[in-house]
């Protein structure tokens, strides 16, 4: 358990808001108006597909915001990241 602060939770919450509205804005721009004429629900679907899709990098960056590794720590591992 981390007993001082850290800079990476704060840094990597505006990370990911910045990123989020980033993916967005690209899917209104780009994919939008192609999608508009599919039927509705081929864009229901590319539209919740295109929703769960940014959160396959989502537990790794967790992960670093947490303990300032990419990777999962093994179970018998003492998790003490240094800032």
């Amino acid at each position: 358990m981390r007993e001082t602060p850290t800079w990476r939770i704060p840094f990597g919450i505006i990370s990911l808001f910045v990123a989020l509205m980033v993916y967005g804005v690209l899917i209104a721009v780009y994919l939008a108006d192609t999608l508009a004429t599919w039927s509705g629900w081929a864009q229901t679907l590319v539209y919740i597909f295109l929703g769960v899709i940014w959160l396959l990098p989502l537990g790794r960056f967790l992960i670093w915001m947490e303990t300032g590794s990419w990777s999962r720590p093994r179970p018998d591992a003492d998790v003490r990241a240094d800032d």
